[in-house]
């Protein structure tokens, strides 16, 4: 939640921040007030020349040729400027073409002390508060402007503005800072009289309109920035709130689901949320109970094993009771044999229990690889001929054109081993002189491979029970506990574990009798263009893990 916080919040803090300044603005504004000052100045000084400037005519000695001269009259621009100055609420200086100061709308151009000016709060109640303070100061803090510092005995070099007006004749302007951190704003215009420069008049105002301006559009911003603060924060809770709570939760009830023995709890179902944290506890939910389904099937295959595996210790227990109480040696030896068969369907019963406990463990460690399934049912099919024919069997395959790519992803010696155990039950179950068929059909986006034989076929009502733990339908030619029962259960774990089924129904003819038994093993395609070069199977260098030997002993029914 804090990070979300912070995110959100780095926006509206970063814009404050550029806002608080408003260069732009402020720009604009004193720029706007320091022309509207040069148009006061220049109005101001155009009065004066106008109307107090006067003529004195003097003779020179040497020629005596009247020489007449235009100056101020002194009595008459001080009366101008102070009425001016009242007027307009700005300060008026005025400075003769000598540079002295001769009138000064405070009245103050006769003291022989310095004067500091402060300006008095404004009269519409709008006070300055320490936050327009502050807001000033920050302003401010990063701007070099030269202190405005006022001499007991003013002349026209103290302002670079009025020696440029009365030595070039044109308007200056300048920005200064006084002391209580404000800005003066000052400008400087000629007063000429036919072009002839016979003072200068300066009008001095603070920045009070800039600064109000500045501090009521702050501000607003800020209050603005305060209203989105409120606002993002309580979003940002909400956001929080609606992500952090519901984790804390599944995080609770996984932990629950792992300490607590029972299984009363359940983790929460936030579905309906139709978002990420919606599928995360769809998921959890769904691994939770593909755990306790797991659990309970271990716990059955705990039973079954036990089960099983106390029929022939029973058994090899009741025979060894029975050895020392007999004197025939003909039924010893018959109870012999009984215990070596017992203890050689443990040995099968064991090694296949190991077999089954080791294939999620070993399919979930191996990285499955690209098979091709036309040439490995080649393959299998001509090393299986061998075996089938010393049992007078023989073996046809159905597969699809030659140019067909029928690709599976998967472990090859695992898919091999569901092949070999469905064959040895088609051989086990086929009569003499029968044939046994292996096809592949393709359909959209899956792979079927059947096995088929010309035998029994499966007892009604079982087709699903054969895939059961133990459970063992063997002919009768076959000796009892030669088969463990896991061997079709082991290959629908290997073949769901690679997204596929299996499945077994009995091939009847037009008039309903069985003509024998078909196991159907359905696993999903690989389009080939989505492969690398790399990973594309080669059909024909290709090497299975098949052993050419094999007699199908090893495959468990």
């Amino acid at each position: 939640m804090l990070r979300i916080l912070a995110v959100n919040l780095v926006a509206p803090l970063l814009l404050v921040a550029g806002i608080l300044y408003l260069n732009q603005y402020e720009r604009a504004l004193l720029d706007s007030e320091m022309e509207a000052l040069r148009g006061h100045a220049d109005l101001i000084a155009a009065a004066l020349g106008e109307g107090a400037v006067t003529a004195d005519t003097a003779l020179f000695t040497d020629a005596q040729i009247p020489v007449t001269c235009h100056m101020l009259d002194r009595v008459e621009a001080s009366a101008m400027v102070i009425r001016l100055g009242s007027l307009s609420g700005d300060r008026v200086r005025l400075f003769d073409s000598d540079g002295i100061l001769i009138a000064d709308s405070t009245g103050l151009s006769r003291k022989k002390h310095a004067v500091e000016m402060i300006d008095l709060p404004p009269l519409d109640n709008e006070r300055t508060s320490v936050l327009q303070g502050w807001i000033n100061a920050l302003a401010n803090s990063f701007r070099d402007l030269p202190d405005y510092r006022e001499s007991a005995d003013q002349t026209a070099s103290d302002y670079s503005e009025v020696l440029n007006a009365l030595e070039q004749g044109r308007t200056g302007l300048s920005l200064r800072v006084l002391s209580s951190g404000r800005r003066l704003m000052s400008a400087a215009a000629p007063i000429t009289f036919y072009r002839h420069v016979v003072g200068s008049v300066m009008v001095s105002r603070p920045d009070t309109a800039v600064a109000r301006g500045l501090y009521r559009t702050r501000r607003d911003i800020l209050n603005m920035f305060f209203s989105t603060l409120t606002v993002t924060v309580l979003v940002s809770a909400y956001l929080g709130r609606g992500l952090a709570r519901p984790v804390q939760q599944l995080a609770k009830a996984a932990d629950r689901v792992r300490s607590q023995r029972g299984r009363h709890y359940r983790i929460p179902d936030l579905s309906s949320r139709h978002d990420e944290i919606g599928d995360l506890s769809v998921s959890l939910r769904h691994m939770t109970e593909s755990l306790y389904q797991r659990m309970d099937e271990t716990e059955r295959f705990a039973a079954d094993v036990a089960h099983e595996i106390k029929n022939p210790l029973t058994s090899i227990r009741s025979a060894i009771e029975t050895i020392d109480r007999l004197d025939d040696s003909c039924k010893k030896a018959r109870l012999l044999n009984i215990v070596k068969d017992d203890v050689d369907r443990l040995d099968r019963l064991i090694s296949d229990i190991s077999d089954a406990s080791r294939v999620d463990a070993e399919l979930s460690r191996t990285e499955g690889t690209f098979i091709a399934l036309r040439p490995l049912l080649q393959i299998l099919g001509e090393v299986c001929t061998p075996a089938l024919n010393e049992h007078k069997i023989g073996i046809r395959l159905e597969l699809p054109e030659h140019d067909t790519q029928a690709i599976v992803h998967g472990s090859e010696d695992r898919i091999v081993q569901v092949l070999r155990n469905l064959i040895g039950n088609a051989q086990s179950f086929s009569p003499e002189g029968s044939t046994l068929t292996l096809g592949l059909h393709l359909s959209a986006n899956r792979a079927h491979i059947t096995v088929e034989d010309e035998g029994p076929g499966i007892p009604t009502g079982k087709e699903e029970a054969i895939f059961e733990r133990f459970y063992s339908e063997r002919p009768r030619k076959e000796a009892f506990g030669s088969h463990s029962g896991l061997g079709l259960s082991i290959s629908r774990q290997i073949v769901a574990s690679h997204g596929g089924t299996i499945h077994a129904k009995n091939r009847t003819d037009d008039t309903g009798n069985i003509m024998g038994a078909r196991f159907t093993v359905s696993l999903p395609l690989v389009t080939p263009l989505s492969l690398p070069n790399s990973e594309k199977p080669k059909p024909a260098i290709r090497e299975y893990n098949i052993h050419a030997s094999a007699d199908f002993s090893d495959a468990t029914g």
